[in-house]
C-alpha cells in the first residue's frame, strides 16, 4: 500500500520527538495529524513542501515544519520534499522561476557575466528579485497543487488496484474451492 511505501523513508513519531533539538516545540509535536499516513494528509504535506521548495527562502525545512503544524499535515514529508530544492538542482530551478517571472512581468532579460562576490550577487539581486520571487510563487502554487493532486490520484489508484487484486484472488479462490 502507499502507506507503506511511506513508512520506508519517513522517521518514526517518536524519534521525532525524543529529538532535543525540537523539544522547544512541546505539545505542538503531540497532535497525531503531523505523523499520519493518510490520502489527506499527505496531498498537503506535498503542496506545502513543493510550494516552500520553490521559494528562494533560507531555512526553507524551518518554514516547511513550521507549515506542517500550521495546516496539521505530515509533518516529514513536508520538510523532506523541500529538498527538491538541493545546492545541485537550486540553480536551474531558481533560474526556470526567474524565467517564468520575466514574462509574467514582462521585464527584459538581464544578460551578465558572474562573479561569485557579494557586492555582486547583491547588485544582481537587486536587479532580479522582482521577477525570480513572483516565478518562485507561481510555480510554487502550481507544482505544489501538481503535487497534491498527484498523490490525490496515486492515492486512490493504489487502494483500487489493490482492492481488485483482492477480489481477483477471492474469486480464484473460490472456483478453486468449488473445483
Amino acid at each position: 500500500m502507499a502507506r507503506n511505501l511511506l513508512k520506508r523513508f519517513i522517521p518514526t513519531p517518536a524519534a521525532i520527538k525524543s529529538n532535543p533539538a525540537l523539544h522547544f516545540l512541546g505539545d505542538l509535536l503531540h497532535d497525531p495529524n503531523l505523523f499520519h499516513l493518510n490520502r489527506h494528509s499527505v496531498s498537503v504535506a506535498f503542496f506545502w513542501g513543493i510550494f516552500i521548495a520553490m521559494l528562494p527562502i533560507p531555512g526553507q525545512m524551518a518554514v516547511a515544519a513550521v507549515a506542517a503544524l500550521v495546516f496539521r499535515c505530515n509533518l516529514p514529508i513536508s520538510v523532506a520534499l523541500v529538498w527538491i530544492t538541493n545546492p545541485l538542482t537550486m540553480p536551474f530551478f531558481f533560474f526556470l522561476t526567474y524565467q517564468v517571472g520575466r514574462v509574467i512581468l514582462q521585464t527584459e532579460p538581464l544578460v551578465f557575466q558572474p562573479e561569485f562576490t557579494l557586492e555582486w550577487i547583491t547588485g544582481e539581486l537587486r536587479l532580479i528579485w522582482k521577477p525570480l520571487l513572483t516565478g518562485s510563487v507561481i510555480t510554487g502554487l502550481v507544482l505544489g497543487a501538481l503535487g497534491y493532486f498527484g498523490m490525490q490520484f496515486y492515492w486512490r489508484w493504489h487502494v483500487n488496484h489493490n482492492w481488485n487484486k483482492r477480489q481477483k484472488n477471492r474469486i480464484k479462490k473460490a472456483t478453486e474451492e468449488q473445483k
